[in-house]
């Protein structure tokens, strides 16, 4: 595991950029409580642990540049960024087809799959992210080739909008790591601590993505990730006026569907996934996460946009032009109507059976547990 040891991946990144300055260096704590829970918990396959560390020194690499193109260029720093929503919810809730309807309209802007992988232009790179796209559309290829089974779970689109979770990957403090890896330790970790630098540098990149393309400027973001549901204050105190748009569906529902996803997702990492120990994790995560949220929820109601997964399934373009206009926003029903669908016509696979029992739970223990907030969802 010496290829996980902080030091050596501080040093690889490093030597691959030819840079040497991190900046604020608040990322190491995290960054070393990732990689013990890696080392102690995860059972990395061979090439696991290869496609880790590259990951984990690609994401360093990324830190590098960006303070090095802050440097050469400081008025990305005056990049003046509006946050009109998060959407947040369990996963598996909607908030992925509300987040693409909302981001359908021409007068908001998102992060898009090829950039949040690929987030800074490469040496000679045009305007129009050639080298970048390209890069993109080979690794969600190969993403897919090496989880053949995602495609049924959730669509894939490398030129759609994404979650900004991904971006937040650079701080090493997101739900993206528990949910590639068997890393409990580190989600403990996660829900504890306070995540106020990272949204800091979430903003920061939002201002590099703006000032990379002057279409964005004076366009407001909304942006999706049920990562946010951890850190819903500090969201709402680093983007004054932003608005979190929390999607409902039954945990009875969401729950197992999570697992399943990151059960598909772990087997590139692991010849070693146990889906009884995903269930129970997921489970307790989530009812902990809720909880908390509902605190923060009862100081800030004026803050708070709710969606109902039977809503937004039935009537998606209403549904999106009820959030739209709840924002302050014009709604644009004809782009809203083009991307359903769109979205129609290319969605494929088939349908993705599991249970509770598979992911060691049942549904009276899940109902039990989230009672608390089944009285949120909409039967």
């Amino acid at each position: 595991m010496s290829a996980l040891d902080v030091d050596t991946l501080l040093g690889a990144a490093r030597d691959k950029t030819g840079l040497s300055d991190y900046g604020d260096e608040w990322f190491v704590e995290p960054l070393r409580v990732l990689t013990k829970s890696l080392e102690q918990e995860a059972r990395l396959s061979e090439l696991g642990l290869m496609l880790t560390q590259q990951r984990l020194t690609a994401l360093l690499s990324d830190r590098l540049r960006l303070r090095d193109l802050q440097a050469q260029h400081p008025e990305i720093l005056e990049e003046e960024v509006t946050l009109a929503a998060e959407i947040c919810g369990l996963p598996r809730t909607g908030s992925t087809l509300m987040h693409r309807l909302l981001a359908s309209s021409p007068h908001v802007t998102t992060t898009l799959s090829w950039e949040t992988s690929y987030l800074l232009p490469f040496p000679g790179e045009g305007p129009g992210a050639e080298i970048r796209k390209q890069k993109a559309k080979d690794k969600f290829q190969l993403f897919l080739e090496m989880s053949p089974d995602f495609g049924d779970i959730h669509t894939i689109e490398w030129d759609g909008p994404e979650e900004d979770v991904i971006v937040l990957d650079r701080t090493f403090t997101s739900m993206s790591f528990d949910s590639f890896y068997w890393v409990p330790t580190y989600g403990d970790w996660l829900r504890s601590v306070d995540q106020a630098p990272a949204y800091r540098e979430l903003k920061e990149w939002l201002q590099v993505l703006q000032w990379q393309n002057p279409d964005r400027k004076g366009l407001p973001w909304v942006l999706k990730s049920p990562h946010h549901l951890m850190a819903v204050d500090t969201i709402l105190d680093t983007f004054p006026g932003c608005k979190i748009v929390m999607t409902h569906r039954s945990a009875v529902k969401a729950v197992p569907s999570y697992a399943s996803m990151v059960a598909a997702i772990s087997a590139q990492y692991s010849d070693d996934v146990r889906p009884h120990d995903l269930g129970p994790y997921w489970s307790g995560r989530f009812s902990k996460t809720l909880k908390d949220f509902e605190e923060v929820r009862a100081r800030r109601p004026e803050s708070f946009i709710d969606v109902q997964f039977a809503d937004t399934v039935t009537d998606p373009v209403g549904e999106a032009v009820r959030v739209t206009t709840a924002l302050g926003l014009p709604a644009d029903r004809e782009a809203l109507e083009e991307y359903v669908e769109r979205n129609r016509a290319e969605r494929h696979g088939t349908s993705h059976a599991y249970t509770a029992e598979d992911f060691g739970l049942t549904e009276d223990e899940l109902e039990r547990d989230f009672a608390f907030y089944q009285k949120e969802i909409k039967s």
